[in-house]
């Protein structure tokens, strides 16, 4: 009999949860204005919010915390991330800052001029706002497929040879550089093939262009190819990363995603002069240039981090763990992007809540829900991330409206994913009796979803 498939750790320390109950749930959330991001962490039984700074450390990465150097300059902890950057990415030039926005802030500040395009690959919510801030415009290049969730493709977070073409084409001018999210989060933590990624190099340097990966999950993405490119299948991770990272002038990381910490990031480059330039932002925003915002403990957890989120032992796990969940709501006949994403399952609030208006914000509508019914926190990845347009002003509504349900590295067992499947098929039981879903009431004018005040509609 073949053995059954097990977590590649075990557990040394734990966290008291308490449930909550259905009233305790329905006075939080509306003094919340149903929105989940001002939720009290205590006030959730299960956070699927995100998988952002919320994994559990290993052993090895809180021994690195206690030998952490604290200089201001030149201290050891910088230089043992510069050697585990270098090791997975090949980049040559880093700049640590305090997290993955920080890091696009800074890059932006450099690259990014009013007026500019930026192609790519659905760019998510920061990387969006800080080209938007700059008054210049995201342009999704996403192959189609990716839009329908029904669909089994191995590789939606691909981008599309001839839309990318087409913008170069007519645009050439307005262009500086092409971004690749690896993985795509917002069409559901799909990976990108390396076929596409040798693509889009090669068009880059037809006409003449810098290639940025936003590489929040690129040790997930390097274990989806390893599945799903034959040419790969015997490859390790790290070397499957380091051709991945071969196809980039320059990489901007959130550490707290796979390098698992919970606080931190980076930018990569091979280019000296860009390098200079993003000093002196980096300076000005972060720090100096050897911490970038963050203590020496933190380096020593990230550099450690990059070696165990770059196992196939550890992403089999958490990948495995994903698809579980994912497994369980198709069982139960719930639509979700398909195949299953690397960090997250991602619900089709379209397709779950057909009887609601596009203008009601289904997928906010639907967390809230699944919120209200067992306390278990996830987010809208739909038309209130997608903000309003910056020249007209008016709601966009994306093709995809999706309840994401991001699961932290090491932090939860099956069981709790079988909790959050059971309370999702009792809101999907019930979706007929859903009657009206949520308006706005108060807004940012970028960047909205997080501080957004809702009510029903």
């Amino acid at each position: 009999m073949e053995l059954p498939f097990s977590e590649a750790y075990k557990i040394k320390m734990v966290e008291t949860l308490r449930r909550s109950t259905p009233e305790e749930r329905q006075k939080w959330i509306k003094d919340a204005k149903y929105n989940l991001f001002s939720l009290k962490s205590e006030q959730v039984y299960i956070d699927l919010l995100t998988d952002s700074g919320t994994g559990a450390m290993s052993d090895k990465q809180w021994s690195e915390m206690m030998l952490g150097d604290e200089s201001y300059a030149g201290a050891s902890s910088y230089f043992k991330m510069k050697e585990a950057i270098l090791k997975v990415t090949g980049f040559d030039y880093f700049l640590p800052t305090h997290q993955g926005r920080a890091a696009e802030n800074v890059l932006f500040s450099v690259l990014v001029k009013e007026g500019n395009l930026v192609p790519g690959n659905s760019h998510f919510d920061t990387t969006k706002g800080h080209i938007e801030y700059r008054k210049a415009f995201a342009v999704d290049c996403t192959i189609d497929e990716a839009f329908d969730t029904t669909l089994n493709h191995p590789f939606k977070g691909n981008v599309d040879q001839e839309k990318l073409e087409a913008v170069l084409k007519k645009s050439a001018d307005k262009v500086r550089f092409i971004i690749m999210t690896l993985t795509n989060n917002s069409a559901g933590g799909q990976p990108v093939s390396m076929e596409n990624l040798r693509m889009v190099r090669k068009i880059a340097d037809q006409y003449g262009k810098l290639v940025v990966f936003d590489s929040a999950r690129f040790a997930e993405n390097a274990y989806f190819i390893k599945l799903r490119e034959e040419k790969y299948k015997d490859a390790t991770i790290r070397d499957i990363a380091l051709e991945m990272f071969s196809y980039a002038d320059v990489m901007t990381m959130s550490s707290k995603k796979d390098a698992i910490v919970n606080i931190g990031g980076f930018i990569g480059m091979r280019d000296k002069e860009l390098f200079r330039e993003c000093c002196t932002f980096n300076i000005m925003f972060e720090g100096y240039i050897t911490y970038g915002g963050l203590a020496g403990r933190d380096m020593n957890a990230i550099a450690q981090g990059l070696y165990e989120g770059t196992e196939f032992d550890f992403l089999e796990t958490r990948i495995r763990q994903v698809e579980y969940l994912g497994n369980r709501l198709i069982e139960f006949g719930i639509p979700v992007q398909q195949p299953i994403g690397g960090h997250a399952v991602f619900v089709d609030a379209i397709r779950f809540l057909p009887n609601l208006k596009k203008e009601e914000f289904l997928a906010q509508t639907l967390a809230v829900q699944l919120y209200l019914e067992a306390g278990v926190r996830g987010v809208e990845i739909g038309a209130l991330l997608a903000d309003r347009d910056p020249v007209t002003r008016e709601n966009r509504f994306p093709k995809l409206e999706l309840l994401r349900l991001a699961i932290p590295r090491r932090v939860y067992t099956n069981n709790h994913m079988d909790v959050v499947a059971v309370a999702l098929k009792n809101v999907f039981d019930r979706r007929s009796d859903l009657k009206r879903g949520l308006k706005i009431i108060k807004e940012a004018p970028i960047m909205r979803h997080f501080t957004v005040e809702l009510d029903l509609a």
